[in-house]
């Protein structure tokens, strides 16, 4: 029996590249067991090539792989300075490094021989791996030292629920990149809340390779309990603290958190008022403080302030006004160009306005943004004009809303209260004038690996809207929609994408309700292979908006490389005013994908079924 003391370091210098150029290996770190071989080939002269041989691994896949990328054998092949005598070397010291190696994924009784065949034209060596029977872990053992007893404020750091959320199980294989992992979760559950300073003090692996049987043991020691302390704000000098202090949900004496400072943080870069954010706790100063307090003579107990946290936040202001300008393309609606000015303090508010003009649309909207509550509300009031000409109708549509919105990036909700006037004109049809007075609540789910890049979760998103009253409005209406996107990974290089939406209005007549609260289909983030809002209800020469409407996406994307990829689906969905017209027309093709820097880029060529024609779609991201 032996003892291995586990090192969060360990194992990193086994893990280098395969792929290195023959004169560019560093000295350090290269060798575990090359001795001063290591040191003479990491300055070779490229002028010359070195000794040209071969190497075949024998072993199963997965240890094939790990001593492929790792043996010193293939790592200094092609190096200018390898002779026959060093290569001898480099054969002699091969099982030592291999039985090293192979304990990394849990085998410490191999079997390992290595030879050089100088018989052919290229002399070729041969590792042969016999690894035997792996090491498995037979007990697990975490002392727990300081904590507070089991609270429900503490709950989380209960012995019983931090061995059952430990990874390295009992009968798993002993591996050193699982046990490595296993202790820096288990201690990141931890310092994430309540104990920033705790540590391990003991980790301990002892195997048995006779019995091929490892016990863990670890101590865990959870430092001082700390709370928050008061707010401290650094960088204003345009701004009132308010905008600060407002959306500040952390109240002193709150137990640490690493989520409440990330939330806080995260709220304030999305206010709009700052480029830069940074929210953190200073824990030097919190040491030297306890550390102080715990050497005062009197009184016996330290006091409650020599574990307090004092909460610092320290922001970058953006400019109070800003002017910008762009230009821009899409597939939808044609041709763009923008120009948008802000005022981020308007009578204490926030202002924000912008013209922008598109082939099939123009639009200028301004909106005044309200300081968010301490409850977490963000008030808006605000008015825009849009112009629209699709598919032969042409909209032009007014309006005055007032919203209010909370919430987080994983659950938003919004109530927004909106007076709507409309204009729709179509060829040989009398011009139609139409008011409403809605009321919509709007709510947005997201559970997702990542914001940006997304390869597993959801996004749903549902609206309920009436305007059931007379007042302003022409005709009473109930309208609800819902949308979602379903990413399912298939391995590491492919996921699939379900995508879905449907929406239904519901009134004693289809006049007087305004056209923009219709439904249609049809574009880049609908039914590829068709025009922007292509499917809907025909009158005359145009397409106009129905009552239904059902959609629904297939997608299956490959990725060749991390930044580029393929992408194959299929696509289909109507719009139409009574559920047995909702026929669906199908859309299916290919296209590429692109991860920028401000989200996957997609490129799209579809062809729709219904109207026999190819068309290309070109989309930033998802919109949601």
């Amino acid at each position: 029996m032996f003892f291995a003391r586990a090192n969060d370091e360990a194992g990193a210098a086994l893990v280098t590249s395969r792929h290195l150029a023959p004169c560019a290996a560093p000295a350090i770190g290269r060798l575990l067991l090359g001795g001063m071989l290591g040191l003479a080939l990491a300055a070779p002269s490229c002028a010359a090539a070195g000794l040209d041989y071969a190497v075949t691994v024998e072993a199963p896949a997965p240890l094939g792989k790990l001593l492929e990328d790792n043996l010193d054998l293939l790592r200094f092949r092609g190096n200018a300075r390898i002779d026959k005598e060093q290569l001898q070397q480099l054969v002699r010291s091969a099982p030592e490094q291999v039985r090293t190696l192979v304990a990394t994924a849990g085998f410490y009784t191999p079997q390992v021989s290595a030879r050089l065949d100088s018989g052919g034209a290229t002399p070729t060596v041969v590792v042969t791996v016999e690894p035997g029977e792996p090491v498995l872990v037979a007990s697990v053992d975490i002392e727990l030292q300081g904590f507070a007893a089991p609270s429900a404020a503490g709950a989380a750091f209960d012995a019983n629920a931090l061995t059952a959320g430990w990874s390295l199980k009992q009968g798993q294989v002993f591996r050193q990149a699982d046990w490595e992992l296993a202790k820096r979760n288990l201690l990141r559950e931890v310092v994430q809340t309540r104990y920033p300073r705790a540590q391990l003090s003991e980790s301990l692996a002892t195997i048995d390779p006779e019995t091929h049987r490892a016990a863990l043991r670890l101590v865990l020691e959870s430092g001082p309990e700390m709370r928050f302390g008061a707010l401290q704000i650094e960088g204003l000098k345009r701004y009132p603290p308010a905008i600060v202090t407002q959306l500040n949900q952390i109240k002193p004496g709150d137990y640490y958190s690493e989520a409440a400072l990330q939330a806080y943080q995260s709220r304030l870069q999305d206010s709009g008022y700052f480029s830069t954010v940074e929210v953190s706790v200073d824990l030097s100063n919190a040491l030297e403080r306890q550390i102080a307090a715990a050497e005062r003579p009197t009184p016996v107990k330290p006091p409650p302030a020599a574990n307090t946290l004092p909460l610092l936040v320290r922001v970058t202001e953006n400019k109070v006004k800003n002017v910008s300008t762009g230009l821009g393309y899409s597939t939808n609606t044609g041709n763009r160009a923008q120009l948008s000015y802000d005022d981020l303090s308007v009578f204490g508010l926030k202002f924000k306005s912008a013209l922008t003009l598109e082939t099939l649309r123009q639009a200028a909207h301004g909106d005044f943004y309200f300081p968010t509550t301490a409850k977490g509300y963000n008030d808006s009031v605000g008015a825009s004009y849009e112009r629209a000409d699709i598919e032969g109708e042409t909209t032009k549509v007014s309006k005055v809303a007032a919203k209010r919105a909370w919430g987080t990036p994983l659950i938003e909700r919004s109530v927004t209260l909106e007076f709507l006037s409309e204009l729709q004109l179509v060829a040989a049809v009398a011009p139609n004038h139409s008011k409403s007075l809605p009321l919509t609540y709007a709510i947005t789910m997201r559970h997702l690996d990542s914001l940006l890049f997304p390869t597993r979760g959801y996004v749903f998103n549902a609206q309920l809207g009436a305007a059931p009253l007379p007042i302003l409005t022409d005709e009473a209406f109930l309208r609800a929609s819902t949308r979602f996107v379903y990413y399912y990974p298939l391995g590491t290089s492919s996921m699939l994408i379900l995508r879905g939406e449907a929406g239904v209005l519901a009134s004693k007549e289809k006049a007087g309700v305004p056209d923009v609260y219709m439904f249609r289909a049809g574009g880049d983030q609908s039914v590829r292979g068709y025009a922007y809002q292509e499917l809907g209800v025909h009158e005359g020469t145009a397409i106009i908006g129905g009552r239904y409407m059902a959609t629904a996406s297939t997608e299956y994307q490959y990725w060749f490389t991390p930044i580029w990829g393929a992408a194959v689906f299929y696509d289909a969905g109507n719009a139409a005013d009574t559920v047995k017209d909702l026929y669906p027309k199908s859309g299916y093709g290919a296209g590429a994908r692109y991860k920028s820097a401000v989200g996957p880029i997609n490129v799209d060529v579809a062809y729709g079924h219904a109207v026999q024609k190819y068309r290309l779609h070109f989309s930033l991201g998802f919109t949601f």
